[in-house]
């Protein structure tokens, strides 16, 4: 797998520091963790080149996600909950949805204080095209993999995740 420009350049530094065994492993796991952050980094940006083309930041669409299939709207606070963002996040990202025309805001109809945000005709047809392309996308990514082969390699997945500081938290 070819690592990234910036990789490469830590890679080599460590590399032409480095002396013994001990520091062949340390300088095989950093390339390994090179290797994931570069995946990571292709598969981010090929979602943000796929949900470009339909004028969709990765937020947004996540917020197309969460209002397919709720025709009665969900409120601006559940959505930055479901969403993992803040609500100030959340506004921003309903403001360009909406003058995007993807999706409309309504006074609930028992309490008008509160809000109701609801995907347009536009915003549905695109996201019961586009959460089932993305998902196929997705899952393309993996097709060549057994099942076992996805087995361990969750599992290796977990086991780095659980040395993460995040995953402390």
């Amino acid at each position: 797998m070819k690592l990234e420009q910036k990789y490469t350049a830590l890679l080599g530094d460590v590399q032409r520091r480095a002396s013994g065994l001990d520091m062949a492993q340390s300088t095989a796991r950093l390339r390994l963790c090179f290797e994931v952050l570069g995946l990571a980094s292709a598969i981010d940006g090929d979602c943000a080149t796929r949900l470009g083309r339909y004028g969709l930041s990765e937020g947004k669409f996540v917020l197309l996600f969460l209002l397919r299939g709720e025709p009665q709207g969900l409120p601006p606070h559940v959505l930055a909950e479901r969403a993992g963002v803040t609500r100030g996040t959340v506004t921003g990202l309903l403001d360009g949805l909406e003058r995007d025309g993807f999706l409309t805001r309504h006074a609930d109809q028992l309490d008008r204080r509160k809000l109701l945000v609801r995907l347009s005709v536009k915003g549905e047809s695109v996201a019961a095209t586009l959460v089932d392309e993305h998902a196929q996308w997705i899952a393309s990514l993996f097709a060549d993999f057994t099942a076992e082969e996805m087995q361990l390699l969750s599992s290796l997945l977990e086991k780095a995740w659980r040395k993460t500081d995040r995953s402390q938290a």
